[in-house]
């Protein structure tokens, strides 16, 4: 190891330390991911890929939001991912303590690629209300669709005008808000989009931009 050839005290502790959380998490990782794969759609051989690929970018074993915007940028290069990283990683952040653990993220993923449509529109939903006060207003759903916009980047969309997002939103907020209170439910939300074929389809979109 690099550090031994330092003959420096500092660097060694340090070494050592990391090697024992590495192994502390190595004794523990067979239980969790057993608990894991009990409670997700993965098996373990996946959670194992998916493990060591989570590590490999965040080797503390969490995700802060900035590191998370790093990671997500990258698949988007020709926009600005920025704001929907943000919108994302909250809605990852179940326990909202400001970090995506290697659990959080495997229970969003299990949720958006293998989950029932009843599943996923209840995580759409509670990344539409940013709030997480239980009610999707006018404002979050054009924040959300402005962010998605920006990060599909203007190179993509060269035909829209700026105040596409403002459109969109007021077709689905119509459609959504059945008593027309101003706020759209999560039972509304979830009874519009599977009545609605189109907006079935728009909501392909939010599945293809995860």
């Amino acid at each position: 190891m690099l550090t031994l050839e330092w003959e420096s005290e500092g660097l060694q502790t340090v070494d050592t330390v990391e090697d024992e959380m590495e192994m502390a998490t190595v004794r523990h990782r067979p239980e969790a991911l057993e608990l894991l794969e009990a409670q997700s759609k993965f098996t373990k051989k996946e959670l194992q890929i998916l493990y060591r690929g989570f590590k490999n970018e965040c080797p503390s074993g969490v995700v802060n939001e900035d590191t998370f915007k790093e990671i997500y940028s990258q698949f988007f290069p020709q926009g600005d991912s920025t704001t929907y990283a943000h919108f994302l990683f909250n809605a990852f952040d179940t326990d909202h303590n400001g970090s995506v653990s290697f659990e959080d993220f495997v229970m969003g993923l299990s949720i958006l690629l293998r989950g029932t449509v009843q599943e996923k529109l209840n995580w759409a939903f509670n990344l539409y209300d940013i709030n997480k006060d239980g009610y999707i207003t006018k404002e979050e759903m054009l924040d959300i669709m402005k962010a998605i916009y920006d990060m599909m980047g203007k190179c993509t969309y060269p035909v829209l005008k700026e105040d596409a997002p403002r459109q969109h939103v007021e077709t689905f907020f119509q459609k959504m808000d059945k008593n027309k209170d101003g706020v759209v439910t999560i039972d509304e939300f979830i009874e519009s989009c599977q009545k609605d074929e189109n907006i079935m389809r728009s909501m392909q979109l939010f599945e293809n931009v995860i």
